[in-house]
């Protein structure tokens, strides 16, 4: 070829090949031009979604994977809190992507746990409640989980207890109590999640916390509130006077 025109698909004069970059690109710019700006809160889940999906699926376009994600799990926070097995039903979503929303999962629960001590529980209901929701709202199972307190309400552990089935989990009163002892705890914050969606507790959960309350009164140490955590709320069984 002598026309002195270059064919089409070969490459250019410095030797890569010359192609478009993928139409997802320049909204990726926009994307991420916007979150500098003006930071998480004027994003829409599945675009904060997007932003970690850029990452972890750098070659493809993640705008209709986060949205696909989002119409199945309904938020963010549960996108990531999820199972394996159900996030790799989504197309587009391999073995290792899942694998990396489970690392932000634990990643976003550890910063979460690494704020609570820092300040007397009590003092921080806000607080306590966005970490207990960021723990055990979108768990697919029932799980029964402990706070150990301090006598100045600080937190010395937390537990998990027991977990159960989709709406039930096992909790033996005297367990709890001798957990407590060996932890030196003077007061515990109970909590257990309600994956149906509805935090209203049952009669088995008030006369579980009951049980708790009257065998700990006597050694000392005081049940201060049993919380149940669903995915659009929560109830506590102390501000309904339930025991």
């Amino acid at each position: 070829m002598n026309d002195g025109q270059k064919p089409s698909g070969l490459k250019n004069t410095e030797g890569f090949s010359e192609s478009p970059q993928p139409h997802y690109h320049g909204h990726r710019d926009r994307l991420r031009a916007r979150f500098q700006s003006s930071g998480a809160q004027d994003l829409q889940d599945y675009e904060l979604l997007e932003l970690l999906l850029f990452r972890i699926l750098p070659r493809r376009d993640t705008k209709p994977i986060a949205k696909a994600l989002i119409d199945r799990f309904g938020s963010f926070a549960g996108v990531l809190s999820a199972s394996p097995q159900m996030l790799q039903e989504v197309d587009g979503l391999g073995p290792n992507a899942v694998v990396d929303l489970k690392v932000i999962q634990a990643a976003a629960q550890r910063f979460s746990k690494s704020k609570l001590p820092e300040r007397p529980t009590l003092g921080s209901w806000t607080e306590l409640l966005e970490y207990c929701h960021t723990q055990m709202a979108y768990e697919d199972k029932e799980q029964f989980r402990i706070l150990f307190l301090d006598k100045k309400n600080k937190l010395i552990a937390d537990e998990v207890q027991q977990v159960g089935t989709v709406d039930h989990t096992p909790v033996y009163p005297r367990e709890v109590i001798k957990r407590s002892l060996e932890h030196s705890a003077t007061a515990l914050i109970l909590l257990h999640n309600h994956p149906s969606g509805d935090p209203t507790p049952s009669g088995a959960d008030i006369q579980m916390t009951r049980a708790i309350d009257e065998i700990a009164k006597p050694l000392g140490i005081t049940v201060h509130d049993h919380i149940i955590i669903a995915k659009d709320g929560h109830a506590s069984m102390r501000g309904l006077k339930l025991f």
